[in-house]
């Protein structure tokens, strides 16, 4: 079994990596973020790994920090959730940012991840809420105790008001993940709304 791969990175696609070591060269699922983060093809990588085994197939699923393959394992033991699924939702949001989905019931949120509809957030709300542990406000929520007000998710506000301007859930999806990592609220919604204007 499998569990962390270091060499050098001999290929970089936007969803998959080969990792070389040792003359050997690894295939490698990542999300999108992590690929970008990797680097330039000659770099060296470490990268946390989750080995999925199945009947007819064995897949790598590399990580930046054993944080998120935690995360990426809880996720995948939900119900009806595969590592297709655990790789798009981990593409749209990190722990922290699912902690505080979860801890304000943010069925929306959910939503934005493709191929997840209201029925199906719903679900996995209540499902990863009985699985995940990723922060202190989603498990106070998780045993029933009063955790406090949270505090607003940037970009939870970012795609509230992109709602109420009228923007589908397509334009903001695509809007959302074009965004940096950091920065308050209002500059990630200017950020947002010229990603949107430029028709990318």
């Amino acid at each position: 079994m499998i569990g962390l791969l270091r060499g050098t990175l001999a290929l970089r696609d936007s969803d998959e990596v080969i990792v070389e070591t040792a003359g050997i060269g690894y295939r490698v699922a990542v999300s999108p973020d992590t690929s970008a983060a990797l680097g330039e093809p000659g770099q060296q990588v470490l990268l946390h790994i989750h080995h999925h085994i199945r009947d007819d197939a064995q897949t790598l699923y590399g990580f930046e920090t054993p944080d998120r393959r935690r995360v990426f394992e809880g996720l995948i033991s939900a119900h009806g959730v595969g590592p297709a699924m655990g790789m798009a939702i981990l593409s749209v949001y990190g722990p922290s940012e699912l902690a505080g989905i979860l801890a304000t019931d943010d069925i929306d949120a959910l939503c934005l991840i493709p191929g997840v509809g209201k029925k199906t957030a719903a679900r996995l709300l209540m499902e990863l809420k009985s699985r995940l542990d990723i922060g202190d406000a989603t498990s106070a929520v998780s045993a029933g105790q009063p955790s406090g007000p949270a505090p607003a998710d940037p970009r939870g506000v970012v795609r509230q008001a992109l709602g109420e301007l009228g923007y589908t859930t397509e334009e903001i999806r695509g809007a959302i993940a074009a965004l940096p990592e950091d920065g308050d609220s209002s500059a990630l919604l200017k950020e947002a709304l010229r990603h949107l204007a430029s028709g990318v």
